[in-house]
C-alpha cells in the first residue's frame, strides 16, 4: 500500500509540474519531500520492531543488531571513520555489535576495557546463563565492565549522539535497549601559559579547548562541595556541551535562572564558540562596551565565582565567560591580589589615567591645536606651531591618518605569524613614522600622541575594552574637530549616560560610582588591603555577604 501510495505521489508530481504552476509545484514538492524524510527516519509509518517509537520520543533501539547497525550507517552516510566491530561473545556465541568513531573514541579503553574483558571473562562460561539478550546486557552492565561512565538508552538518537561525541554504543542481539560506554580520547592541546592575559606573578595555568580540562582546573582550585556545574547541549545539529558555573549558596538565584532563560533561547545550527553565546545572551548589542568577560585564566574565573558570578564555560574554546560585570572589572587584573595593595593601588590608577589617555588624548590635541591655541603655554605652542610648518592637512585629518595607520599595523600584527607580526608592528611603526615626518605629511608632536595613546590602550588588560575605546576615540575626534572643547565635553557626557543606562544582567554597568555602594569601593580604583575586604560586593546581592571571618567582637 505504502509503494502504491509513493506511486501516485510521484505521477501527480510530475503532471503538476509539468504545467505552467510553479508554485503549486513547488509547494507539493517540499510536502512529498518531508513525507519522505519523516519516512526515512521512522516518524510516519509504523509496525515491526525497528521502525517503533519509545515513550520519550525518538527511534527505539531495535532488538537486532543488523537493523541498528544499519539505521546507524545509513543516518551518517557510511562513512569511513564509522568503527562497527561485531562479535560473538561466550560459548553460545551471544551476538554483541560495537560502535564508535575514529579519532573520538579511545581505542585503548576499547580494546583492553571493552573488548578484552567481554571475550575473556568468566562470566562467559556461566551456564545458568539464559539466551535472553536483555540478561545479557544486564550482566555487561552491572557485573563485567569496569568503565565509570556507563548508561543505558534506549534510543537511536541518544545512541547516536554519544557517538558522534566520542562515546560507543554496545549492542545486545535480542535487547531493545543498548549501553553507552564513555571512551572519549580525542587528541587536545595541553594547559599552558593564557596567551592574552599574561602576568608577571601568578599561575601560569590556562585553560584549553577541552571543556573537562577546564571544569577539573576549576574544582581544582574550588574544593567547594556547593560548586554547581550545570550542563546543557545547544545547537540543532553540533549539540556542543556548555556548563553553567557557580556557587550555590553564594550566587543570587535570579541571576542563574537569568542566565539559564537566555542560553536556552539560542536555536542555531551551531554556537560557534564562546563569542556567539556572548553576543546573544548580552544586554545590549548596540553598546560597543563589553557586557560580559571573557578570559582565559582559571584563577580569575573562580575568583569571579567566590564574588557570586557566573561563569559559561563552552567545549572548544579556551575562553570562559563571566558574568555580570561593571567597568571596574575591566580595569581589574588577577595580578592585583599577588602583590602588596599599594602597588595594585598605584597600578590601578595607571590603567584609569591610561584608559582616559586612549580615548581622549587624540581628541585634545586636536581641540587645542584648533580652537584654542590660547590655553597652550607659550613656548610650547611656538614648539607645536614649528612642528607643523609645512604640514598641509589640518590637525583632524593629520591624527585620522596616523590612527587609522596604527590600526592598520596592529591588525596586521595580529594576523601575521609571531615572530613577524611583532616585528611587522615596531618596525612598521618606526618606518613609517619616520617616513611621514620626513615628507612632511605630519608632525613629529602627532607621532608623539599617536604613540602615546597606543601604549595607553596596550596598558589595559581586557582586550575587548580596549577595543571599545578605540572606537569611542575616532567619535571623540570627529567632536573635537566640529566644536572643541564643548565638543569633548559634550562626547564625554553622551558616554557617561551610555554607561549609567548599561546594563550587565540585571546590574548597572556604572556600579558602583552610579548607584553608590560603598563597601564596594574598597576594591574598585584602591585596592584596600586583603583584611579589609571582609564582605562580597553589595551590587551581586549574594545570599551570604560575608567573604572573610575576623571574628569582631569575640
Amino acid at each position: 500500500m505504502q509503494n502504491i501510495t509513493e506511486v501516485i505521489n510521484i505521477f501527480y508530481m510530475q503532471t503538476l509540474c509539468s504545467g505552467r504552476e510553479g508554485r503549486r509545484c513547488a509547494l507539493f514538492r517540499f510536502l512529498f519531500q518531508q513525507a519522505q524524510r519523516k519516512r526515512m527516519f521512522g516518524q510516519s509509518h509504523s509496525g515491526g520492531s525497528d521502525s517503533a517509537s519509545s515513550p520519550s520520543g525518538g527511534r527505539a533501539i531495535s532488538s537486532s543488531v543488523a537493523a541498528n547497525t544499519a539505521y546507524i550507517q545509513q543516518l551518517l552516510g557510511s562513512p569511513t571513520d564509522l568503527l562497527i566491530r561485531e562479535f560473538g561473545a561466550g560459548p553460545r556465541k551471544h551476538r554483541l555489535v560495537l560502535v564508535s568513531i575514529d579519532g573520538l573514541a579511545d581505542k585503548t579503553v576499547l580494546n583492553d576495557d571493552v573488548l578484552g574483558v567481554i571475550q575473556s571473562g568468566d562470566w562467559l562460561q556461566q551456564t545458568s546463563l539464559p539466551d535472553a539478550g536483555e540478561a545479557v546486557l544486564d550482566a555487561l552492565h552491572h557485573e563485567v565492565l569496569a568503565i565509570n561512565g556507563i548508561e543505558r538508552i534506549a534510543t537511536m538518537d541518544e545512541a547516536v549522539l554519544n557517538i558522534l561525541s566520542g562515546n560507543s554504543a554496545l549492542f545486545v542481539e535480542g535487547a531493545t535497549q543498548a549501553l553507552a560506554l564513555s571512551s572519549q580520547g580525542w587528541k587536545s592541546r595541553g594547559v599552558e601559559e593564557p596567551q592574552t592575559e599574561a602576568l608577571i606573578r601568578g599561575p601560569r595555568e590556562g585553560f584549553t579547548e577541552d571543556m573537562r580540562v577546564n571544569t577539573a582546573l576549576l574544582r581544582r582550585r574550588l574544593r567547594d562541595p556547593n560548586l554547581r556545574m550545570d550542563s546543557i547541549q545547544i545547537g540543532r545539529r553540533s549539540k556542543k556541551d556548555v556548563v553553567i558555573a557557580y556557587i550555590q549558596g553564594i550566587v543570587h538565584p535570579g541571576l542563574v535562572k537569568e542566565v539559564k532563560r537566555r542560553i536556552g533561547t539560542i536555536d542555531v545550527d551551531d554556537p560557534e564558540g564562546s563569542g556567539f553565546i556572548e553576543q546573544w545572551i548580552m544586554d545590549s548589542f548596540l553598546s560597543p562596551f563589553p557586557q560580559i568577560l571573557n578570559t582565559e585564566r582559571p584563577d580569575k574565573t573562580t575568583a569571579a565565582l567566590t564574588q557570586g558570578k557566573v561563569a559559561i564555560i563552552v567545549d572548544g574554546t579556551p575562553f570562559t565567560l563571566v558574568l555580570p560585570i561593571t567597568i571596574g572589572s575591566l580595569v581589574q587584573s588577577p595580578e592585583d591580589y599577588y602583590t602588596d595593595w599599594i602597588i595594585s593601588t598605584l597600578m590601578r590608577i595607571l590603567r584609569f589615567i591610561a584608559a582616559f589617555l586612549a580615548t581622549f588624548l587624540p581628541a585634545l590635541y586636536i581641540a587645542l591645536v584648533e580652537y584654542h591655541q590660547g590655553m597652550i603655554p607659550s613656548k610650547l605652542a611656538f614648539s607645536i606651531a614649528g612642528s607643523r610648518e609645512g604640514v598641509p592637512f589640518p590637525a583632524v585629518i593629520e591624527a585620522s591618518l596616523m590612527e587609522v595607520t596604527l590600526e592598520v599595523l596592529r591588525e596586521a600584527g595580529v594576523r601575521l605569524p609571531r615572530p613577524i607580526g611583532q616585528t611587522i608592528g615596531i618596525v612598521g611603526g618606526l618606518v613609517i613614522g619616520e617616513a611621514a615626518v620626513a615628507a612632511g605629511i605630519v608632525s613629529p608632536i602627532m607621532v608623539i600622541v599617536v604613540s602615546i595613546t597606543a601604549i595607553s590602550s596596550f596598558a589595559l588588560p581586557s582586550y575587548a575594552f580596549a577595543t571599545s575605546l578605540r572606537i569611542i576615540r575616532f567619535g571623540v575626534m570627529m567632536a573635537a574637530a566640529a566644536f572643541g572643547l564643548y565638543g569633548i565635553v559634550l562626547a564625554y557626557i553622551m558616554i557617561n549616560i551610555h554607561i549609567v543606562n548599561l546594563k550587565s544582567f540585571g546590574i548597572p554597568f556604572s556600579t558602583p560610582f552610579a548607584p553608590f555602594f560603598r563597601g564596594d569601593w574598597k576594591d574598585l580604583v584602591v585596592r584596600a588591603p586583603v583584611t579589609l575586604l571582609t564582605r562580597r560586593p553589595q551590587m551581586m546581592q549574594t545570599t551570604d555577604e560575608v567573604r572573610m571571618d575576623t571574628h569582631e567582637g569575640k
